[in-house]
């Protein structure tokens, strides 16, 4: 069964707290970060020993590209999703090629390591925000369309499922919310008629959102990811979306408007998240245990489809991983080099 908790550990094996910890019933999945690769192999090896103690686990991690990517040693370093967009307004089809030659090779290498999925793709617009930029496929939702399509396909065809964020949208939003409240003042209709249009009309490949940690104060003062206005009335009712519902980080400084770990992924959960995510801080993840212990689990037939399809292989010292990977990990990289 998959608990509610997604939390990470701070190194590159397990300790008996992190084993203790992952045998939890509300522990669902653990989120891999940079101290925690040395090599794929290690990455491998560490997954590996996860699901020995907690078979049922799952492993995600942020491997975006660009800046947000978290395997690096002995991985594909991949382009930030900006450049798919300024290469679409020149050369189209060889934009769309490539944005989903670059989601089949992040999946493909993800999945190999034994991690189930990557928070991916952002489906902000790069407007102006401190956090976003790059990470965002274009400035406007009809070049981000085609372009997030194209790279969930990849993802999919490689055996990943997709998770959009940050709804309704981050993207014209300039404080960063990883360390600042974040406050959009604009009218719903404008965030419907901008901002969410890409996660609308890509919600068919779309198995996961990811709210963002922003107050849209003329619709609600809680933050997306705490508000059941956002998540029952416009995402389940209205949009009739199906997915996985994740929080994003609740240690987030624009998260602290609900309290302390506890309080934040009850509310979390409360408003409709499926699993809520506590990272960088092991004492506000035990304390969000302790907070959601005796709730029920949450949906396990929505939370399934998130598995990845994880090859049964030995990973050695470097990736080899067949010779549709060679060839494609050598245009990408060709792409970036020529950026």
């Amino acid at each position: 069964m998959i608990g509610a908790l997604m939390l990470d550990i701070a190194g590159t094996k397990l300790t008996q707290e992190d084993i203790e910890l992952l045998q939890a019933p509300q522990v669902g999945g653990m989120i891999l970060f940079s101290r925690n690769i040395e090599s794929p192999a290690q990455v491998r090896a560490l997954t590996d020993h996860m699901r020995q103690i907690r078979p049922d686990i799952l492993i995600a991690v942020d491997q975006e590209g660009g800046r947000v990517q978290r395997l690096r040693t002995g991985f594909t370093l991949l382009p930030a999703m900006g450049h798919f967009g300024e290469l679409y307004l020149t050369q189209p089809e060889k934009a769309l090629d490539l944005a989903e030659k670059c989601g089949w090779l992040m999946a493909t290498e993800v999945l190999a390591v034994g991690i189930d999925f990557s928070f991916a793709p952002v489906l902000d617009i790069n407007a102006i925000s401190d956090v976003i930029g790059d990470r965002a496929f274009a400035k406007n939702v009809q070049d981000i369309v085609p372009l997030a399509s194209a790279f969930m396909a990849g993802m999919q065809r490689a055996g990943m499922a997709t998770t959009g964020k940050h709804f309704p949208g981050h993207g014209s939003v300039k404080a960063d919310s990883h360390i600042a409240a974040a406050i959009d003042h604009r009218e719903y209709q404008e965030i419907y008629n901008n901002d969410m249009q890409s996660f609308i009309q890509l919600q068919a490949q779309l198995n996961a959102l990811m709210p963002a940690h922003v107050i849209y104060e003329k619709v609600d003062p809680n933050p997306a990811g705490f508000s059941p206005y956002w998540i029952q009335k416009i995402l389940r009712q209205e949009l009739k979306f199906d997915g996985v519902l994740f929080s994003d980080d609740l240690s987030m400084q624009a998260a602290c408007v609900a309290g302390h770990a506890d309080a934040r992924i009850r509310a979390a959960l409360a408003a409709g998240c499926d699993m809520g995510l506590v990272c960088n801080d092991r004492e506000s993840a035990c304390t969000a245990l302790i907070g959601i212990e005796n709730l029920p689990l949450p949906n396990q037939e929505r939370l399934e489809r998130m598995r990845g399809k994880i090859p049964h292989i030995q990973i050695g010292s470097q990736l080899d991983l067949g010779n549709e990977w060679q060839s494609v990990r050598k245009v990408i990289e060709d792409f970036k080099n020529s950026l």
